[in-house]
């Protein structure tokens, strides 16, 4: 079952955009867009309802900050997603007791990432077996099995294999999966991670699945095309903006 998540946003398209990529990585998103509703919500559910909450601090009818200890008596963990970035507000928040603050814009995939971090402290989502069509890949045993065959896989390769599984769905540009791989900024060729997919395409027959997205990098599809959400932006702003690079796109 996909860990169900509450996102607590007044701005409706930053709502749905949030809830789209959550959906879109195999999350369950429950949106509210009023604090005094998601209040009323919480009196009415058994505890824990949810393993995540989302939460703005500027909301209408009550704030993320009276909304807070709501949740915790609920034993929802919370991430602040807010365009208040001032140091009082976060060292209120997370003196309070949400587990992380996020200050817009922001950068999908980093959301995502926190996301998966707090959920895993939490042990709400441990993910013994990543399966994609024949595929099964093994984390914590790093071992990659295709109809039942082991595959030999080098250390950096299956990092790269096991990032696009994990965030499926998702276009990825070359810089974040150097930057999540390497875990800094990387100052070398970008071009190192088109030999790493080049290398996993050809191991696993993954031509169809890991797609080269033109100008930005790769996006592993675990589904039909035809049934994929609308490509979402992955930099949060008021308005939603398509990333983009310079690289020109080559395939491996």
């Amino acid at each position: 079952m996909p860990c169900k998540i509450l996102v607590i946003e007044d701005e409706e398209h930053i709502n749905e955009l949030i809830c789209i990529n959550l959906e879109t990585a195999g999350y369950d998103p429950v949106p509210f867009f009023d604090g005094a509703a998601l209040f009323s919500h919480l009196q009415e559910i058994p505890a824990p309802s949810y393993d995540l909450a989302l939460l703005d601090v500027m909301l209408p009818g009550k704030d993320g900050f009276e909304l807070l200890p709501e949740l915790q008596a609920q034993q929802i963990p919370v991430i602040f997603l807010t365009a208040r970035g001032d140091l009082h507000s976060k060292v209120k928040g997370l003196t309070d007791g949400a587990e992380d603050y996020i200050v817009k814009p922001f950068e999908m995939l980093e959301l995502l990432v926190r996301v998966e971090k707090v959920l895993s402290r939490f042990q709400k989502k441990v993910e013994d077996c990543y399966r994609i069509r024949d595929v099964e890949i093994f984390p914590k045993e790093r071992i990659v099995q295709k109809a039942g065959t082991v595959i030999p896989f080098k250390p950096m390769e299956f990092d790269c294999l096991l990032l696009l599984v994990r965030y499926k769905n998702i276009a990825l540009s070359r810089e974040q999966l150097l930057q999540m791989l390497w875990g800094v900024e990387f100052d070398g060729e970008t071009r190192t991670i088109d030999v790493h997919v080049g290398r996993i395409r050809k191991k696993l027959g993954f031509q169809d699945v890991i797609k080269t997205v033109p100008r930005i990098g790769y996006r592993l599809e675990d589904r039909p095309e035809e049934e994929l959400p609308s490509p979402a932006a992955s930099h949060m702003t008021d308005q939603a903006a398509a990333p983009s690079t310079d690289t020109p796109e080559e395939s491996p």
